[in-house]
């Protein structure tokens, strides 16, 4: 399989074959803002960085962290050194990874699943990281005849790791959740209010803070501004209630936008498609 070193081109690779992608990427590629896919996501740091933020958590990330992120879950990588940022990431297409699963072994159950306290990050050990790293070494550098049952044989080891090192880390204390106090309530605050209008002035009212100084410590924490979070997230929640069979005007109503218009505009610049369209691929 092709390692490429864009991670637009391997989402674009993904779906298109509908299976899976590696990316390897560095500083040179342009760290995205606050966004959504169709792909679910692994992301091995290589060099470390600062802070990822997932949905309305921080982690820290070093190198060997890995981070589990299903096609709901707003992220964006935030305070990266911008001298080096080397990370892997294997871009999977859900249906594929539903079809490699047995009835004894659910490979898709790290990214649908998602119990109380779970956290996206999972922190491997040295000899976990050589593993890693050698199965994908197997993927990238298969090529001549067989390639594609080596590629999927060893995709399909690579899932397991995970699978097992995650479900052994639920039973570890979870550390590594970083947060600025003011502004984890505030994104507490927009995750139990995101159905309803939020602005800025509200929640400077909410939180006794003026404007300018509650939108620099947001963006100061986050990497991203409060109206771009609050609109990645309604997005995240309308493609999540497409796909259970809302119509789009249900999903509209419940993701909390108030105009029709920002919406179809703000859906179709995320996700590359229209919400009718993505209705219409979520229900075939």
């Amino acid at each position: 399989m092709e390692e490429i070193y864009s991670n637009k081109r391997a989402i674009e690779q993904c779906i298109s074959t509908q299976t899976f992608s590696i990316a390897h990427l560095y500083s040179e590629e342009k760290v995205m803002d606050m966004h959504i896919h169709d792909c679910y996501e692994i992301y091995y740091s290589i060099s470390g960085g600062k802070q990822f933020l997932i949905d309305n958590r921080f982690y820290s990330i070093e190198p060997g962290d890995i981070f589990i992120i299903n096609q709901y879950e707003s992220h964006k990588l935030t305070q990266i050194d911008k001298m080096i940022h080397e990370r892997l990431i294997v871009s999977i297409y859900p249906e594929y990874i539903k079809k490699l699963s047995s009835d004894t072994t659910d490979l898709d159950a790290c990214f649908s699943k998602r119990y109380d306290g779970f956290s996206h990050k999972i922190s491997l050990g040295r000899e976990q990281q050589k593993r890693f790293l050698y199965l994908i070494n197997k993927i990238t550098g298969a090529n001549g005849f067989g390639h594609d049952i080596i590629e999927k044989a060893a995709f399909m080891e690579l899932m397991v790791l995970v699978s097992n090192t995650l479900q052994a880390s639920k039973y570890l204390e979870d550390d590594s959740h970083v947060y600025n106090h003011q502004v984890d309530e505030i994104l507490a605050y927009i995750n139990r209010n995101i159905a309803t209008p939020i602005t800025i002035d509200a929640l400077a009212g909410e939180f006794f803070l003026s404007e300018s100084y509650i939108c620099r410590i947001f963006k100061s924490a986050t990497g991203t501004t409060i109206n771009k979070y609050i609109s990645a997230r309604r997005i995240s929640i309308a493609k999540a209630l497409l796909s259970e069979g809302l119509s789009v005007s249900e999903a509209y109503e419940k993701s909390g936008f108030t105009d029709y218009s920002n919406f179809y505009k703000a859906f179709t610049k995320a996700v590359g498609i229209s919400p009718k369209k993505y209705a219409q691929c979520s229900v075939s």
